[in-house]
């Protein structure tokens, strides 16, 4: 059985006081690591020494912020009364026998290569990200120290794919509401947190007073890295370090990663693609930016080397009453008109993407939100929030896609068919990266070994 040790933040500062994440706080990958867990470079002699190269498996999910509405994009009823079905009709895909919204067309050309889950059980009945980052329902008991993400177990877990990429980013803009945000690396302690370049976290990605703007400048970042030498020099002997060390501080003066973030190098043509969206704009205020080129960003980001990305993507509560243009009236349904066509450019446009450029077998994509929405339309609340049944999106990953899992009543209200948990997802996405939710644990604070996901949590056959 695989074991690793979990971390504390005792062990996040060096005795003269300079704290790692100041230090390495570019992408949490600490090359002097904590004592007992895995550090970058044991992580390379460890690779080197066994002449293992895996390939570079890799997830993006996608958190829909708020709760999308799932009978209203993947899972239709047009033969319900009216105030069920809502105004729109389903249209043909090219997988025979599924159908999804009629705002979805670049979707439904491409749907052999996505998978639709329409039964997905055992959501929260509150407004919080929580269970859509490390699938854990938060009503039930957690560990000290909370229940890690997805992204930084698999931090922890595997590292870094390559010495020029953290392995877990981050491009969630902070939400004013506050369960909407990520819910952190739990008892995994702040070495396993994300890379965070996006909104007001950019003030993050500062090492000794290079900003992400200087970060291109490899001679700027090296004048800093001297710096960061001769500071602890006192602690440590940067020239006793032995290479793999050496290689994983070598990550600190890569360009690698400002590149990936930096979308004027990409072809305007396939940024064309995606779409664009103003990332000041918090969609009904607390909701998230509506940004399709953070997908892109994903992308690019994936292909310079990091495992999981994840990112929040504009703001699905949309109920009655008037919305943020001030039109009144059941305004989800002037919302989905606005946001529908958005989010099937740039989706479709990054399935595609993944495909032409190669990922698709590699990289998995997972898109989804905190709950589903009522059957029933209220004038005034829309369609509320409903725990009882969700629906998620599933590509890549060299999976067996164009299906469908699972069925709902004539409603939409209830799972009737193949019911899949948050748990049986992230199982899955675990199998993809090649890790064995089966046999490998995380101590937590206390010294108690964890499994990765949920009690009952297991591969869907339907994918793999």
């Amino acid at each position: 059985m695989l074991s690793v040790s979990g971390s504390s933040d005792r062990s996040s500062r060096f005795c003269d006081g300079i704290s790692r994440r100041s230090i390495l706080n570019i992408g949490t990958l600490a090359a002097i690591g904590s004592a007992g867990g895995w550090t970058l470079p044991s992580i390379l002699k460890a690779d080197e020494a066994s002449g293992n190269r895996k390939s570079h498996k890799s997830i993006i999910m996608i958190y829909l912020v708020g709760g999308p509405p799932h009978q209203d994009m993947f899972d239709l009823k047009p033969e319900a009364p009216r105030e069920i079905a809502g105004p729109w009709r389903p249209i043909a895909t090219n997988v025979p026998g599924m159908e999804i919204c009629e705002a979805f067309p670049l979707l439904a050309g491409i749907a052999d290569r996505f998978t639709i889950i329409r039964s997905l059980v055992g959501n929260q009945a509150d407004h919080d990200a929580i269970q859509v980052f490390n699938g854990r329902n938060p009503k039930e008991p957690k560990p000290s120290g909370g229940w890690p993400q997805f992204g930084s177990l698999v931090s922890r877990i595997a590292g870094p794919a390559i010495r020029t990429a953290p392995p877990y980013v981050s491009l969630c803009y902070p939400c004013t509401h506050g369960p909407y945000n990520e819910p952190g690396p739990g008892f995994l302690g702040t070495a396993q947190a994300p890379f965070r370049p996006m909104g007001s976290t950019k003030d993050d990605m500062v090492l000794n007073g290079v900003s992400l703007e200087r970060l291109a400048d490899r001679q700027a970042l090296l004048r800093s890295v001297d710096q960061l030498r001769r500071d602890i020099d006192s602690s440590m002997t940067m020239t006793g370090m032995d290479t793999f060390t050496e290689q994983a501080m070598g990550l600190l003066t890569s360009s690698r990663l400002a590149e990936a973030l930096d979308l004027s190098r990409e072809d305007p043509r396939v940024v064309q693609r995606y779409g664009k969206g103003d990332p000041t704009v918090f969609m009904d205020g607390n909701g998230a930016p509506r940004v399709p080129q953070s997908l892109l960003m994903a992308r690019r980001l994936i292909e310079a080397g990091v495992r999981v990305v994840t990112l929040n993507y504009s703001k699905w509560d949309w109920h009655g009453g008037t919305n943020t243009e001030g039109r009144a009236n059941n305004s989800i349904f002037v919302r989905e008109r606005e946001d529908f066509p958005v989010f099937d450019q740039c989706v479709s446009a990054l399935i595609e993407d993944l495909h032409e450029r190669g990922l698709a077998e590699d990289c998995a994509v997972v898109i989804w939100g905190e709950f589903g929405r009522t059957p029933k339309i209220s004038n005034i609340v829309g369609r509320d929030h409903w725990p009882q049944v969700n629906c998620a999106l599933m590509a890549g990953g060299g999976m067996r896609h164009g299906q469908v899992i699972g069925a709902t009543d004539r409603i939409a209200g209830e799972a009737v068919a193949r019911p899949v948990t948050f748990g049986d997802v992230y199982a899955t996405l675990f199998h993809h990266l090649g890790i064995n939710i089966d046999q490998t644990t995380i101590a937590d604070n206390n010294g108690r070994p964890q499994y990765l996901v949920e009690e009952g949590g297991k591969v869907m056959p339907e994918l793999v």
